[in-house]
């Protein structure tokens, strides 16, 4: 019942008067709402329950839950919003995926790349958690102001390097020492593609041109930010064959503060399942436009036999059963796209197109 129930002062007073009950002797004045036949045992039992909270009322109960006291860890504050952490979340889950298909192509072999994690957390704690050596790329993010720091797992880097150089990639490939200059220099070119792909990642909220100051093996003589500044760690797992290794971008807050605004907007989650535009097609013809395509012209096609072959001598006629007057087939890359007849032009053999065939495989024959 709620009559039964003690108040702060009389849990105290009761205690006090158990503690001078045991050097006394003497047994104490109950309080006026405990009864006389009650133990001291019971007294004390009931004392703890209700300091506690277990038998308290229900309006006791809530004011204690209202009231948690919750410890806030100064050296770890929360800067970055929900909805940002879930921006860089869907940001970056597209970006991995097209950063995988550009290492595959690189290193002509499947290579996976995953998104882990998106964390904040203090500089001092992101490089005390790194290996000593590492590949430490120090990064310069124009137009945005400060450093960004992109680092590369040895574990993962030296198996790369010798499937560039041509050899197998397997997890022995992992040395404990820094990168040689020929080293770096690969590596240049896996550093590259990543900050392509980001570059292009963080089109919808800034237009980015990240460069590579520095490489450092001891990430803890590069300081970019204070101890205690927040950063934001994007983690990624690369696999290739039976290599596993991992690939971290640390973004300090402050570098990003700025264009804070930008960072929720909605059309970073539809980065990865967005549509082409001109400018895009535009970037795609540009990039195969210096591609050398090889152009065939098929002036005709016969069968003979292998006895007729060996017999064939200069001044021979080989009768086809092509028509004279019929187009010339013309293969691009093995397809046949057009149609044309055949010419001269200043003096050099020439076709001239007549129009486009129809898609079909190439012919084969003698």
């Amino acid at each position: 019942m709620a009559d039964d129930a003690l108040s702060r002062n009389e849990v105290e007073d009761l205690l006090r008067s158990m503690d001078s009950d045991e050097k006394k002797k003497k047994p104490p004045a109950p309080p006026k709402s405990v009864k006389n036949s009650a133990s001291a045992g019971e007294m004390e039992a009931k004392a703890d329950a209700l300091l506690s909270g277990a038998n308290a009322p229900p309006a006791v109960k809530s004011a204690a839950q209202r009231h948690r006291v919750v410890a806030y860890d100064f050296k770890r504050p929360e800067r970055v919003g929900k909805e940002q952490m879930r921006a860089f979340q869907s940001l970056h889950e597209g970006f991995a995926r097209n950063f995988g298909a550009s290492l595959s192509a690189l290193l002509r072999t499947i290579v996976e790349a995953k998104l882990i994690s998106v964390d904040q957390l203090t500089y001092s704690e992101f490089v005390y958690s790194l290996e000593i050596p590492t590949c430490f790329n120090l990064l310069k993010p124009m137009p945005l102001e400060g450093n960004w720091i992109l680092d590369i797992s040895p574990a993962l880097l030296y198996p790369i390097i010798d499937r560039m150089l041509g050899g197998a990639a397997s997890p022995e490939s992992a040395l404990k020492r820094p990168l040689s200059e020929i080293e770096i220099r690969l590596t240049a070119r896996i550093t590259a593609a990543f900050l392509r792909d980001l570059a292009s990642a963080w089109s919808n909220a800034v237009e980015l041109k990240v460069e590579v100051e520095r490489i450092e093996s001891n990430p803890q003589l590069v300081q970019i930010v204070p101890p205690n500044e927040v950063v934001i760690l994007v983690s990624f797992e690369l696999t290739m064959g039976k290599t596993r290794g991992m690939v971290n971008l640390c973004i300090p807050f402050n570098t990003i503060e700025r264009i804070g605004s930008k960072l929720t907007n909605n059309s970073w989650i539809g980065y990865a399942s967005s549509r082409s535009t001109e400018a895009s097609q535009g970037q795609i013809t540009n990039l195969i436009g210096e591609a050398m395509t090889e152009v065939v012209v098929t002036l005709a096609r016969s069968t003979l036999r292998a006895t007729d072959l060996l017999g064939l001598q200069v001044g021979d006629i080989v009768s086809t059963e092509k028509d004279i007057r019929e187009p010339l087939d013309v293969e691009v890359q093995g397809v046949v796209k057009f149609h044309a007849k055949a010419g001269a032009l200043k003096g050099r053999k020439a076709i001239e197109l007549l129009g486009v065939a129809e898609s079909r495989e190439p012919k084969t024959g003698a």
